[in-house]
């Protein structure tokens, strides 16, 4: 692909239920430089209620079609040419907009497109042992899985292409779906959307919805079930309603004991605060070292210093990308956030200028002198880590709110108790790095523990 700016704009539509729908003034989505290069069409609050209606009225995608179809656009969206982009080009359009690395958007393509032949699969793990799936017979009486709606909204956002992986398990559960994309990485939902579509999916059972705040809104109000992505400020303002389920940050933790030697694990440690950009919710932000930390953060510091700043669609890229203004000010919040902390990597600054009006997020690594620090809670979009002492006088606590906790460690005690812990979401046990992800596995429970229930039936129906 030219540089940017090369050709003209890519024209991305909503997707409707009646097909494609292109507004007169669309929205215009910039690459990483400031660079137009795609045409966003928004729909308004309107248009979303009438999609909802739609969407209600239809049937359900017929499981004995969902594998066939599934596998259909799995090939589709990993080698096609769909809305007049083949793969080179929509991955590219990915990196510069989105500014992660092509490399790392190469890897999501593949994965994504094993996620999608395998998502109905992978929603059998979810379901209870004791149910069965729609209108089996099991004895007198029985149990059936059934959903809590007909309605699946997705609030996307747009810091990784495997965001998208998670709703097309609501698709195989018989949910009609509505995607709202973000404006800043429209291309991967769209390119998805199309593909399960000239796969045989039909549009008034999955729609594409790019909107406004507003339109947002009336999204996830007409859905009976949707997942919102955001921060902190996301994840209080719906804490309370039982039909949406945030997915804020990660906050994805290390913890290494005296009985191991990190020295031994140092690849994955690394891998897991930098692999994927570092930009993830199950990239680790935080190393809890039992003993003095202060030797492994200054080995990681040393790893990652060599990571080179390069543009998102370099074939080395590793580091993440966002316009100058934007890095600036990250780095800000950096400093601030990181006042009384011991820089190991970083306290000069993150931002490396390219040059063209963007800047590659150079790693950052802290070392904070208690295990409590509130620094703990920061997860910044690139790889910054803080590093923390921790003993067994401060237990579980300061491992609490954790998406993915990889533990190197052979206290089984301390295992069966980060197990129990509510607050930690996956224990990885051993050398898995914390972006460690399949199909059949859950992310963040099972997305099915959320839409269906298990409905008790007596009789023949």
């Amino acid at each position: 692909m030219t540089a940017a700016g090369a050709f003209p704009p890519v024209h991305l539509d909503a997707l409707g239920p009646r097909g494609p729908y292109r507004t007169r003034v669309p929205s215009t989505v910039q690459d990483v430089t400031g660079a137009e290069v795609a045409r966003l069409s928004l729909v308004p609050p309107v248009y979303v209620t009438r999609t909802l209606s739609a969407l209600r009225k239809a049937e359900p995608v017929p499981a004995a079609r969902v594998d066939a179809l599934l596998e259909a656009a799995a090939e589709e969206f990993a080698t096609g040419t769909v809305g007049g982009l083949d793969v080179g080009e929509y991955e590219h359009l990915v990196s510069r907009t989105s500014g992660t690395p092509l490399p790392v958007v190469r890897t999501a393509t593949r994965g994504t497109a094993r996620f999608v032949a395998l998502a109905r699969s992978s929603t059998e793990q979810g379901r209870p042992r004791g149910t069965l799936a729609g209108r089996e017979r099991a004895g007198a009486g029985h149990a059936v899985w059934a959903r809590r709606g007909d309605v699946f909204a997705v609030n996307a956002s747009g810091n990784h292409p495997g965001v998208h992986r998670l709703w097309l398990e609501a698709l195989t559960l018989g949910y009609r779906v509505a995607v709202r994309p973000s404006r800043r990485e429209p291309f991967t939902p769209h390119r998805l959307v199309a593909a399960l579509h000239r796969a045989g999916v039909r549009q008034d059972q999955l729609v594409l919805l790019p909107t406004d705040h507003r339109a947002a809104d009336a999204l996830i109000r007409g859905a009976d079930r949707a997942v919102v992505y955001g921060g902190d400020d996301m994840v209080a303002r719906y804490a309370g309603d039982p039909r949406v389920l945030p997915q804020g940050p990660g906050r994805s933790k290390i913890l290494v004991t005296a009985d191991t030697d990190w020295r031994r694990h140092l690849d994955t440690i690394v891998a897991s605060v930098a692999d994927e950009g570092g930009t993830a919710c199950v990239n680790a932000t935080a190393v809890l070292v039992e003993g003095d930390p202060a030797p492994l953060a200054q080995a990681l510091a040393a790893r990652l210093s060599r990571l080179p700043g390069l543009p998102p669609q370099d074939e080395r890229a590793v580091l993440p990308v966002c316009g100058l203004d934007r890095a600036r000010a990250l780095d800000s919040h950096l400093r601030f956030v990181a006042a009384g902390t011991r820089p190991w990597l970083g306290g000069d600054g993150i931002v490396e200028d390219l040059g063209d009006g963007s800047a590659a997020l150079r790693p950052a690594v802290h070392q904070v002198d208690r295990a409590d620090a509130e620094q703990l809670r920061t997860e910044l979009p690139f790889p910054c880590v803080w590093v923390a002492p921790w003993n067994r006088t401060d237990g579980i606590a300061p491992l609490r709110d954790t998406l993915v906790l990889s533990a190197y460690t052979r206290d089984r005690a301390l295992l069966d108790a980060l197990l129990a812990e509510p607050t930690v979401a996956n224990v990885y046990v051993g050398d898995h790095p914390t972006y460690w992800m399949a199909p059949g596995v859950p992310h963040d429970s099972y997305l099915s523990d959320f839409l269906m229930r298990s409905k008790a039936v007596v009789g023949t129906l």
